[in-house]
């Protein structure tokens, strides 16, 4: 993991080719005397013309930030990790069922990720082999699937069934569908039900087959055809049916039932988390799920599924961090990209502190205003050091490695500002800041298959980080810091208070737009559970699990 790296602030554009692979631990090379003045020479005019070309770059945006100084908090390791060095099944979550070679991330992402001190319960290491044994007898291709394939194109559901599926359609960008995909299991680990991921052609080729001996990727030829579109006229839509009195004896009940929750969804859908809906769900063979929300804490608050969860997740605000190191392993292609960029300019340096930034047409910011909320933030809390405009560097007595600051945004200009400025100035403390960016695509283009790849890399590299900084309401940056274990300082949309950031209460992403489930006149879960559900920091009225 220890790579050496390659200190160069050139933008890494990936574009599927490969570059040659480093070496995990870092390597002395002898170089004689004429080896070195030939190497100089060789490198000296490409020096003059960088140095040239970056002459001079203008600070006058940096007299105008004001820095609110302050102590923080020095945020050192981000836990007191207990799992053992390396535990490539990560407690229990994985199963050793595999071929290591046809997906590499599933048992190496431990090599490059902190140690996570959350240990998953053996109930739940049990429930997930008992998952991966009802997926491979109910999974594409085997007989019991056929059958329940032939019911659905019956359009009628006359008796129980022994297999019983999720069927998930993809929205919104890749950040979206990670959480919903991670939503869409567990409501089919908690009702016994089989997940199946309709996968458009851009999410192809992104990640593994998460279990054993059998495919999660629903079969081309699948009955119910524009999955994507069923929204506009689905016969069977959930919030429609429920409160019809259906028969399944004269054929009435649906096969199929559409579920629609995403931000815009009706009241009548959110009756999906209410107790008078589960025996409707219940009794459906298919369930067809469309959602652009992280729907986990309405389940905690569901009292129907209260035993179970708290018998699988003792540490509430860890849902994610386990299903989601269960679930999503970056396919070998992609984890090339992963792995390459960490080796050639991340893996040698002291820290490494995440920075991503999303801008929201709702809540415009000019990039003046937001690299100064970004150097508010983290030289408050101690992530960065300050820059002397006056002084000259400090004396070196001794080289020391440099911190990484890994930037992931669609553009380009905020590198070029952070790396300027630690590239002109030397630092209070004396330290040498690395900037880099992996990509800078200018636009979000989710319908592109490479667009995903450069978006799946950064959010796994995000997740290698020391600290974190995130920009509120983002999915990609909660898929980072789940996936990572880490508690996130987020950038505060500018209509939100003085405070540059405020540190995350837990790992767990927010529940955007959870009107309507409170199940009016229910029961809706125990205080304890409830307790454990609390407004998000960054999106008002947002729900999110804590401990």
């Amino acid at each position: 993991m220890d790579g050496k790296r390659v200190r160069s602030s050139v933008d890494l554009e990936l574009q599927g080719g490969s570059k040659p692979e480093l070496q995990k631990r870092s390597t002395s090379t002898i170089l004689t005397p004429g080896m070195m003045i030939f190497t100089c020479f060789m490198f000296l005019p490409l020096m003059v013309l960088l140095l040239g070309a970056n002459r001079n770059p203008s600070f006058e945006w940096l007299l105008g930030v004001e820095i609110t100084a302050g102590k923080g908090s020095k945020y050192g390791s981000s836990a007191s990790f207990s799992e053992p060095p390396n535990d490539k099944l990560l407690g229990g979550l994985l199963s050793a069922g595999f071929d290591e070679a046809s997906c590499l991330s599933r048992y190496h992402s431990a090599l490059y990720r902190k140690q996570s001190n959350h240990t998953p319960s053996p109930y739940l290491v049990s429930r997930l082999r008992r998952y991966e044994a009802l997926h491979r007898r109910c999974g594409p291709n085997t007989e019991l699937y056929q059958k329940a394939i032939e019911q659905l194109k019956s359009n009628r559901s006359t008796e129980p069934t022994e297999c019983n599926y999720v069927v998930w359609v993809p929205s919104d960008g890749l950040g979206n569908r990670i959480i919903t995909i991670v939503s869409a299991f567990l409501y089919a680990v908690l009702t016994d039900k089989v997940l199946l991921v309709h996968l458009s052609d851009d999410l192809r080729d992104l990640f593994c087959e998460p279990f054993p001996g059998t495919s999660w990727i629903l079969p081309s030829d699948f009955p119910v055809k524009n999955l994507e579109s069923l929204f506009l006229n689905a016969p069977w839509r959930f919030g429609d049916v429920l409160g019809k009195k259906l028969d399944a004896t004269d054929g009435s009940f649906p096969s199929y039932l559409y579920l629609h929750l995403t931000h815009d969804q009706r009241f009548s859908d959110h009756m999906f988390f209410c107790e008078k809906a589960q025996p409707l769900l219940q009794r459906t063979p298919w369930l067809l799920l469309k959602s652009n929300q992280y729907f986990v804490p309405a389940l905690f608050r569901t009292s129907h599924y209260e035993k179970e969860l708290s018998l699988l997740f003792q540490n509430k605000s860890v849902v994610f961090h386990h299903l989601g190191r269960y679930l999503l392993h970056p396919a070998n292609p992609v984890w090339g990209y992963i792995t390459r960029y960490y080796d050639a300019y991340l893996g040698n340096a002291k820290e490494m502190v995440g920075l991503q930034i999303r801008i929201f047409e709702a809540a415009p910011i000019s990039s003046d205003q937001m690299i100064a909320q970004i150097l508010n933030c983290s030289i408050h809390e101690r992530l960065l050091p300050e820059i002397n405009l006056t002084e000259p560097a400090h004396p070196i007595t001794q080289r020391t490695q440099p911190k990484a600051v890994l930037l992931t945004t669609l553009y380009s200009g905020y590198f070029e500002k952070l790396r300027n400025m630690y590239y002109q100035y030397a630092t209070t403390t004396g330290e040498v800041i690395a900037v880099y960016q992996p990509s800078h695509e200018e636009q979000q283009h989710t319908e592109q298959q490479n667009h995903n790849k450069k978006a799946l890399m950064e959010m796994y590299l995000l997740s290698c980080s020391d600290a974190l900084i995130t920009s509120g309401y983002s999915t990609f940056g909660y898929v980072a810091q789940a996936l990572g274990g880490l508690r996130p300082w987020i950038l505060l949309r500018p209509d939100k208070g003085s405070s540059a950031c405020l540190r995350a209460t837990s790992m767990e992403p927010c529940f955007h737009s959870p009107q309507g489930y409170q199940c009016i006149a229910e029961r809706s879960g125990s205080k304890e559970a409830v307790g454990h559900v609390r407004e998000c920091e960054d999106v008002p009225g947002g729900l999110k699990l804590v401990d």
